[in-house]
């Protein structure tokens, strides 16, 4: 069964940085990513999941949350078929579970609803990312 595969998160200090991976498992084909918008979310104990940032599927248009603009990057390289995280500057808040999900329809745009984690249909299963003060 293809799913998505996050690598990447660790304990870090407050000021460095990581950088997150997804990646399709199994039997994947070439398009199972590359063809979709990815989105990364977080949660954090006792909180709801958060929207951090989203790509298309091209990589020309990528949307922040406001808690991380200017310090997370995300990208994607659809030969690989892997989206990245890239994470600076990380804070003690940013302390969460990361998950990638993929959009449900192929190509589409992102220019609403990429905050909604209901627009998502293929998730992984997440990686830690601790941040110490």
């Amino acid at each position: 069964q293809v799913q998505l595969v996050e690598s990447g998160g660790g304990l870090v200090q407050a000021g460095g940085s990581l950088r997150l991976s997804c990646a399709a498992s199994g039997r994947a084909l070439s398009s199972y990513v590359s063809n979709y918008a990815v989105g990364w979310f977080r949660q954090a104990p006792g909180k709801e999941r958060e929207f951090v940032a989203v790509i298309n599927w091209s990589g020309s248009i990528a949307v922040y949350a406001d808690s991380v603009q200017g310090r997370f990057t995300i990208s994607r390289d659809n030969v690989k078929n892997t989206v990245y995280l890239q994470m600076n500057s990380l804070k003690f808040e940013d302390t969460a579970v990361y998950y990638c999900a993929r959009d449900q329809r192929a190509l589409a745009s992102i220019y609403s609803s990429y905050d909604v984690p209901g627009r998502y249909d293929s998730w992984g299963q997440g990686t830690q990312v601790t941040v110490s003060s």
